[in-house]
């Protein structure tokens, strides 16, 4: 009886599951969630959530930076780990094949920075310039899974690589651009777990356990450097042994898909939506970021 009530529920999910696009659907659905929440009577306080300091002496930050620093370095490692294997066995075994993406994502960089300048040169405005230079990769990889099975492989391996590299590229331009200091000795301790790393791989240590930690020490010391943490776990993901890859993506996917990404969207989603918002849609820079981002 139990069954029969609930198989009209169960049965579509599973179905969404097994194509691959239940992932999608739940960062769109997240997304819808956060953006209705953050424009009504809750708003304040769903904001206020967000902005909410977690932590101790040894690290604190808000919510939604625990979200961005914390869970999508795993969402990161998953891409690095499947990167590694198109790198190694894959679509990106040949630098012939790592050439289109690579230029792509450059020209995905280059180009939206130029165009949004056009717009706002001679004015305060221009220092936003790398605005529109992000993809973001989650949101991308998201929307590409409602297709599920139709998509084919190397389309996916393109994008992927093509928004990996241009979110390291992000990630650059803030490091180098954008942040008011970049502690080195946090740097160098990064350099000397990544050291770690290459060892244990070097000698073909296989149990998780030995990389786990190191990835944690490797984690805090680049996030306490000033660059952003997530980049962490991209280079983690490399030093993990091939032979393990698929099963860590295989663990990995659905904790990522199904929980990472929707908390994700709900916390970088919190676009507040008012009349004093439109005019600015129309202005220069308005004009910038949306032609860059659209073209």
């Amino acid at each position: 009886m139990v069954k029969k009530i609930f198989r009209p529920l169960v049965h579509p999910i599973k179905e969404l599951s097994e194509s691959g696009k239940l992932g999608g659907v739940l960062l769109i659905l997240a997304t819808i969630i956060s953006i209705s929440i953050t424009n009504s009577s809750f708003g304040e306080n769903y904001l206020h959530f967000w902005h909410h300091e977690i932590g101790n002496s040894f690290i604190s930050m808000h919510i939604e930076h625990w979200v961005n620093d914390l869970l999508m370095a795993i969402f990161f490692f998953l891409v690095g780990l499947e990167i590694k294997r198109e790198l190694i066995t894959g679509e990106l075994s040949s630098p012939k094949k790592v050439l289109l993406p690579l230029l792509a994502a450059l020209g995905g960089m280059l180009f939206p920075a130029l165009i949004f300048f056009a717009f706002n040169a001679g004015s305060e405005n221009t220092h936003g310039w790398a605005i529109p230079t992000a993809t973001d990769i989650a949101f991308s990889l998201g929307v590409l899974s409602l297709l599920g099975k139709r998509v084919p492989l190397s389309l996916k391996v393109f994008l992927t690589a093509l928004a990996i590299i241009d979110d390291l590229g992000g990630i650059l331009i803030i490091a180098i651009f954008y942040t008011n200091e970049i502690h080195t000795n946090y740097l160098l301790l990064s350099l000397g777990v990544i050291t770690v790393l290459f060892l244990l791989n070097k000698f073909k240590a296989n149990h998780f356990i030995f990389y786990f930690i190191p990835i944690l020490f490797l984690w805090y010391f680049i996030y306490k450097s000033g660059v952003h943490a997530t980049i962490a776990g991209v280079v983690s993901a490399f030093f993990i042994p091939i032979n393990k890859v698929e099963k860590y993506e295989h663990i990995l996917h659905q904790p990522v898909n199904y929980f990472i990404l929707p908390i994700f969207a709900l916390a970088n989603t919190t676009i507040a939506l008012s009349a004093e918002s439109i005019p600015h849609i129309f202005s220069d820079l308005g004009f910038g970021i949306i032609l860059a981002l659209f073209i």
